[in-house]
């Protein structure tokens, strides 16, 4: 049975903004390229082009992000349904609670005509055993082997000491396969993996890259994709993601009908129906609107002097004004955040405790946050209206970070900024461009930073816990980390 690649390509796609709309695009014309071929879509690469090396942390859209039309995956999540859709794999079965078995489709190739075999498979998740600085180098934490047991089947023994189906579920539809023709060589160099710069990828996927600018990115379908007869061949010939410095000019292009399906924040989206008459789709027709992915937190330093206090953090978090960031920052498109790394919606609404977060969690409660500053922390109030530790220490300032551009999470650390003030921890906001947050996060290098963790996934809850909690193979403080900031 065939499907249709553009409906495929939105069931591996994890969209917190869903927007559709029709109309010559003047984005186009400096290209030629045909409108009636062309998908212009927006919100996926934030800064100018580096690399489409999928290892790279960041590497350019598609070869990283949640789409994957060069490089594929094995399997692709589906958010609406929560289970795993075939893609280079046809199936996985667990023949035991320790023992995933995994087939490959027929006919699977990469674009350059060499034949896509297990070896491929293997070889990518083995990159993960000798290079530690791969973002899914924890692979082996739940995996003890992988071998191949026939020539389009893979065998994976899961640790028994550490056993989570999900975790490896979740690497089964996130882990680009790699061709290994290609990168055996770069494996055996001195250079980083992650630091190769690859500017004309050969992956397995419909599309490949046509020419990129610090303006835009523009991808041509790859017509003798391996399963034009499995799945068919995509709609578009062409995909063009132009490359915007902020929301606002991604929304602006968005009403002008220069972009079909925009994943950026656009505030009180159902004015451009209600009050612009614009053919505007989101996923749902009445608030919220939009489908949970992930849950945006505050992360803290627990290196900086004052927020190693345990005391301080739990003051931090009654400071905070959730209802009037849920109000005001998101637009009324999420509940206010509650203290729990569980979404209370949607499929993981299954594992949430409204008791235990009402019992052990907390609220905002600016009364509270004193009287912890002061009885817990034991806090003085300066003059200045700022509290000052025992030892000296002043409760600020503190920069807290959003990403340039991004209105949404800008709003919403203004907002943090401004209720913890008020509450004598004195917060100020900076937002540097996408490349430096992502460089300055991974470092340890911010004091508060916002920033999203375990997007809906096979593995959530228990990946987010994992993002937030796990201390298990972080680096060391000062060397770049791809979770627990």
């Amino acid at each position: 049975m065939k499907t249709h690649y553009l409906h495929r390509l939105w069931t591996l796609t994890m969209l917190t903004l869903l927007v559709i709309a029709l109309a010559v695009s003047p984005l186009l014309a400096q290209d030629s390229l045909p409108r009636e071929e062309t998908l212009v879509i927006a919100g996926f690469q934030w800064g100018p082009p580096t690399t489409f090396n999928p290892l790279a942390n960041p590497a350019t859209w598609p070869a990283g992000g949640q789409h994957k039309l060069i490089f594929e995956t094995l399997f692709g999540f589906n958010v609406a349904t929560g289970g795993l859709d075939p893609v280079l794999a046809s199936d996985v079965t667990y023949t035991d609670a320790t023992t995933a078995v995994v087939t490959l489709q027929d006919g699977t190739r990469w674009q350059d005509g060499t034949d896509l075999t297990v070896d491929d498979v293997l070889f990518t998740f083995n990159l993960a055993k000798d290079h530690a600085d791969l973002p899914y180098s924890t692979f082996w934490s739940w995996v003890t082997e992988m071998n191949a047991t026939g020539d389009r089947t893979i065998e994976i023994k899961l640790n028994p000491d550490q056993l989570n189906p999900g975790q490896v579920n979740n690497w089964l539809t996130s882990v680009r396969i790699l061709p290994q023709h290609i990168w055996e060589e770069r494996a055996a160099g001195e250079t980083s993996l992650t630091q190769v710069v690859d500017d004309a990828p050969v992956g397995s996927g419909p599309f490949t890259v046509m020419d990129f600018s610090t303006e835009r990115v523009v991808l041509e379908r790859f017509d003798d994709y391996w399963a034009a007869e499995l799945y068919g061949l995509p709609a578009p010939r062409y995909i063009l993601h132009p490359i915007f410095g902020s929301n606002d000019e991604a929304n602006l292009a968005f009403q002008r009908g220069e972009v079909d399906i925009s994943q950026t924040f656009s505030p009180q989206i159902w004015q451009m129906w209600e009050d612009e008459g614009l053919p505007v789709g989101t996923w749902y027709a009445e608030e919220p609107y939009h489908i949970p992915g992930s849950i945006p937190v505050l992360h803290v330093n627990t290196h900086k002097p004052g927020l190693e206090n345990l005391a301080v953090r739990r003051a931090l978090a009654h400071a905070i004004n959730y209802p009037q960031i849920a109000a005001v920052a998101m637009s009324r498109y999420s509940v206010p955040a509650q203290a729990s790394l569980v979404l209370p919606t949607g499929g993981e609404s299954q594992f949430f405790n409204a008791d235990a977060v009402a019992e052990t969690g907390w609220e905002y409660n600016p009364d509270e946050a004193r009287r912890i500053l002061e009885e817990e922390a034991g806090a003085t109030l300066g003059s200045d209206g700022i509290y000052v530790l025992p030892d000296g220490t002043r409760l600020g300032p503190y920069t807290a970070m959003a990403t340039f551009g991004w209105t949404d999470w800008v709003a919403a650390i203004e907002l943090v900024a401004q209720s913890a003030t008020e509450s004598g921890i004195e917060v100020v906001t900076e937002f540097p461009e996408f490349p430096v947050i992502n460089a300055r996060r991974n470092n340890g290098d911010f004091d508060l930073i916002i920033w999203s963790i375990g997007a809906a996934s096979p593995a959530t809850p228990w990946q987010r816990f994992r993002d937030a909690l796990d201390m298990r193979g972080v680096a060391d403080f000062g060397e770049p980390a791809f979770w627990n900031w």
